[in-house]
């Protein structure tokens, strides 16, 4: 018999609809429920491509005895933390204050006032490694609340007083400086892998936005250190197993320091980031090897991700079914030199395990190998290469694939249409940039609607119920900029501007501090506030950026005014922790370049805004047009005509401008090109 997830959108929530457990929703029914039947919630919190979420779910949720327990004594409560992020930061925060760690799955017991006294991750069926049972937690916390229930009060009342209490630390007056990207870039330095690039030990996270910062950085004072650190960790991790070798696109992360193993789950936010890094990367080199992985990237999402209503799906499984018919982690995506013969035959499979790393011992379980390219086989037939390559991920597009997560996310979505229209310009792939436009069309259409407030999900084309937080307004703009930058449409500036009002208007606070969620969103036992990038920009820092852009291409004091606020926070934390702030940090080099305003009065797709596009200076916007009077696109090319007849690009900054030029050449040295 179903439960009430059946009735939700969510691929995680209705991977949970047929448990025995009674599930609820996250609803102000459920602690209502918990209320009337004087018991705790459950409140249990994962996503759909999560394998120890999986685990829990097979030992505990689809187990009767325990769900008969569980319905029993609790409201039993199921979120997936990609359509509420807040409810899943604010409990996240209690747990990793409470326990030190965190996690997903996280197991937390609340009061039906919602407010958190017990807290774990995963627990297992049977009592192991000095962790107990689900089942005794259970009763444990049946226990306390039946006969100890004061006590509990008390920790639950301290705990939300604790939360209460931890106000953000502002940078204080003024935005990051020199000095303190100077120490950030120092603190990354210090943290840096000189052996295996990237940053830090096991497990090692791809740093996309660390990597954007370096870059900027050296587009911006020639540090060739920070280029260097920018191009060794993404050439590690592009012949590393976190790269899929043979389809494209990167696995989460790597559970080793040297990029070997993957955690095999592909997000698409994770894509989208490492896509436009690695375009940004050539941008800046010229390099082969990122053009053809930020092209591979882009390829993988559109064909891997991409949905039927144009937008992208959030999330590829880890696992999938071995020949025996299991579930395991990384069955589709692992060899064995016996699957390589079987494929390839004698000769070509021991070329191939030399070139890929595939070993007799495996690097993996049970003798397999994640391919990767570890480099010691000397000069290489490419042609061979390319051969052996497709007919392996023709017989590897047999094997049964990993599930889908369908769900679409705004925030993702955002990256991945800055990602694919960067790309597409860049490598003169108009289908990229299309494909781009489709995901734009569909945010505007689904996911602003009627409601004119952005929707956090959608999927097969119907709105979810969950409203936008700070990071989906933040990376939708930034998407919906880089779109108007390549394709010359100054409705993308306009829907991105609208968003970035709703910015200013309900996620701002004093003194340029941000918020999580909106002045009129569902009040939780603390308003979730977190400037930190973790996988992704977070709100704070992608809001910034967004309206940093938008300030200077329209010249707007009050955006401009809001990202300088918003900034405060990277200056107190740059110089301590780069690591956690590397999207604000590229920011703040934005900030200190200008960012550079380029108009360029001419055709769209021609010499003059390729080259735009191309020039490397940190946030620099461009607009293009060939419309120079009231009826422009942009506010830019407002009175900036043709000079001679001919394609003319206008460069400012800080209120100030260069002679206009004709000359792509002298165009590219104002841009750092």
């Amino acid at each position: 018999m179903a439960n009430r997830l059946a009735q939700t959108t969510s691929p995680y929530l209705l991977q949970h609809a047929d448990n025995p457990v009674d599930w609820w929703p996250w609803s102000p029914e459920a602690f209502e429920e918990a209320r009337k039947r004087d018991v705790p919630v459950l409140l249990s919190v994962g996503y759909a491509s999560c394998h120890w979420c999986h685990v829990m779910a097979h030992e505990s949720f689809e187990d009767d005895d325990t769900a008969a327990y569980l319905n029993a004594h609790f409201v039993p409560v199921k979120v997936d933390r990609e359509e509420r992020p807040d409810v899943d930061a604010v409990y996240m925060e209690a747990v990793q204050a409470a326990t030190g760690h965190g996690g997903w799955p996280m197991t937390v017991f609340l009061t039906p006032d919602a407010e958190p006294f017990y807290f774990g991750t995963y627990f297992p069926p049977e009592p192991r490694h000095g962790s107990p049972s689900f089942q005794q937690v259970l009763e444990g916390v049946t226990t306390a609340w039946t006969d100890r229930r004061e006590e509990v009060a008390e920790v639950a009342g301290r705990i939300v007083a604790d939360l209460a209490g931890r106000s953000l630390v502002h940078g204080g007056d003024g935005v990051p400086g020199e000095s303190e990207v100077a120490q950030a870039l120092l603190g990354l330095t210090r943290e840096y892998d000189e052996q295996h690039g990237g940053f830090g030990g096991a497990p090692k996270f791809p740093p996309a936005m660390a990597v954007e910062f370096l870059l900027r950085h050296y587009a911006r004072t020639g540090a060739e250190g920070a280029l260097q650190m920018a191009a060794d960790t993404c050439a590690a991790m592009a012949r590393g197993g976190i790269y899929d070798q043979l389809g494209g696109g990167f696995a989460r992360y790597s559970v080793d320091r040297e990029w070997i193993v993957p955690h095999f789950e592909k997000m698409l936010y994770d894509n989208a980031l490492l896509c436009r890094v690695y375009a940004h990367l050539w941008r800046a080199t010229g390099s082969d090897e990122a053009r053809r992985i930020a092209l591979e990237t882009a390829d993988f999402m559109v064909r891997e991700l991409r949905t039927a209503e144009g937008g992208f799906a959030s999330a590829l499984d880890a696992d999938s079914e071995d020949a025996e018919g299991r579930h395991v982690e990384g069955a589709f995506y692992v060899w064995t030199p016996e699957q390589l013969r079987e494929v390839l035959g004698e000769d070509d499979a021991a070329f191939a395990a030399a070139y890929f790393g595939v070993t007799e011992e495996g690097t993996f379980e049970e003798g397999a190998s994640v391919l990767r390219l570890p480099g010691d086989t000397g000069p290489v037939d490419a042609a061979r290469v390319a051969g052996v390559r497709a007919r392996l991920l023709a017989a590897r597009d047999e094997r049964p694939h990993p599930g889908r997560d369908d769900k679409v996310v705004a925030a993702w979505n955002g990256l991945a249409i800055a990602a694919l229209a960067e790309t597409g310009a860049y490598f003169d792939r108009p289908d990229l940039v299309e494909r781009a436009t489709e995901a734009a069309d569909l945010l505007v259409r689904v996911h602003l609607g009627e409601v004119a407030r952005l929707t956090r999900t959608s999927k097969d084309g119907r709105a979810g119920d969950n409203a936008g937080v700070l990071e989906d307004y933040g990376d939708v703009a930034e998407g919906f900029l880089a779109l108007a930058a390549v394709t010359g449409e100054g409705a993308w500036l306009e829907f991105a501007g609208f968003l970035l009002d709703i910015v200013l208007e309900q996620f701002t606070g004093e003194g340029g501090q941000l918020y999580d969620t909106a002045h009129d969103a569902e009040q939780l036992i603390r308003r979730p506030q977190d400037p930190t990038d973790s996988a992704t920009p977070s709100g704070w820092t992608a809001a910034a950026g967004a309206l940093l852009s938008y300030a200077a291409y329209t010249g707007s004091e009050a955006h401009r005014t809001a990202a300088e606020g918003a900034l405060g926070v990277v200056k107190a934390l740059g110089p301590r922790v780069p690591r956690f702030v590397g999207w604000g940090l590229a920011v703040a080099e934005a900030l200190l370049d200008g960012p550079r305003e380029v108009a360029v009065a001419g055709p769209v797709g021609g010499e003059l805004h390729r080259t735009a596009l191309l020039g490397r200076a940190p946030g620099a916007v461009v607009a293009a047009g060939e419309e120079a009077g009231a009826g422009a696109e942009f506010p830019l090319l407002v009175d900036r005509p043709l000079v001679g007849g001919e394609p003319t690009a206008y460069v400012c900054r800080h209120f100030v401008c260069d002679a206009p030029t004709t000359d792509a050449g002298e165009l590219a040295g104002k841009l750092g090109g």
